[in-house]
């Protein structure tokens, strides 16, 4: 089993940990993840959530057996920042024709993209107008994650009536990280190197979290330490074996219900498994969390 989050080494940290990594314009996610496996000098590394190469901001990056977790940011809420260049004059009602498009969309993804072109339905939650220059709408987007967002902005554009196309755009949030504490590969490089130079810790604590940092936002199951080992060798949580459930940290009172992704940790706070949430805590036998990912 793994040290507790904050008992953790620096190599431990590198080897189960997160980057809130604020990506520059340019490269690619996986080119920016393939830097940071190859700088932390480890196995694995991978980019939560794909960002096209001119995209800037939020990209959790999972190094080492912390690459296991990231099926956790394939649902969850997005938020970006985009610019939508207008092609004519802007419209009085501009704010109430950008409303109409919060809610349920029908999106079909662009011919670049990484999944096949059908028709699917995305989920905008919250669509503001933040500021406006000549032909150029600063937008807010609170989205499902898998929105588009140039479509969205191309989608906007013909609603006016002008035809539009997006500008710059930021990702400021993917659950449960956002733009607060970012960090940047010069922040993961000094770190790196003040650590191993000058035996100087303090930055690359800072810039590399345990990976737990990345499950705050589902459910918790405890289990008891002879449970983990169990699990630790691919058997599902039974009931005699699990202390406590409760909601992600934020609402820890909100009782996660039968089929949530849920994740195990030890008392300590150790991660040690994702899986799925089948059955009752509370009952004296039986099977409560199925496996989907050993972390330990």
């Amino acid at each position: 089993m793994r040290a507790a989050p904050g008992s953790r080494t620096v190599d431990e940290l590198l080897e189960f940990g997160v980057v809130n990594l604020d990506k520059p314009a340019g490269p690619s996610a996986h080119q920016v993840s393939a830097w940071v496996r190859d700088l932390a000098d480890v196995e694995r590394a991978a980019h939560a959530g794909t960002l096209d190469p001119k995209v800037t901001g939020c990209l959790p990056t999972l190094l080492g057996d912390a690459t296991r977790i990231a099926q956790v940011f394939l649902e969850g809420t997005k938020e970006y920042v985009a610019v939508l260049e207008l092609h004519g004059r802007v419209p009085g009602d501009l704010e109430a024709i950008v409303g109409e498009f919060e809610g349920e969309l029908y999106q079909k993804p662009p011919r670049k993209s990484a999944v096949s072109r059908r028709l699917r339905t995305r989920t905008v939650y919250d669509l503001d107008v933040l500021d406006q220059d000549g032909r150029q709408v600063l937008l807010g987007i609170r989205c499902e994650s898998g929105t588009y967002v140039r479509k969205l902005c191309h989608d906007i554009g013909l609603a006016i009536g002008t035809g539009g196309h997006m500008g710059h755009l930021r990702r400021t949030a993917t659950d449960p990280f956002d733009d607060r504490d970012l960090h940047t590969l010069h922040d993961f490089v000094d770190g790196l190197t003040w650590a191993d130079e000058d035996g100087d810790e303090d930055l690359l604590r800072e810039v590399v979290a345990p990976a737990e940092r990345a499950l705050t936002h589902i459910p918790r199951v405890t289990v008891a330490d002879s449970a983990a080992a169990e699990i630790a060798n691919g058997a599902p949580a039974y009931a005699p074996g699990v202390l406590e459930v409760s909601g992600p940290t934020d609402s820890p009172d909100a009782a996660p219900a039968e089929g949530d992704l849920v994740a195990c940790y030890t008392a300590d706070g150790s991660a040690v498994c994702l899986g799925t949430l089948v059955g009752d805590p509370d009952a004296e036998r039986g099977e409560v969390v199925s496996l989907e990912r050993v972390l330990v």
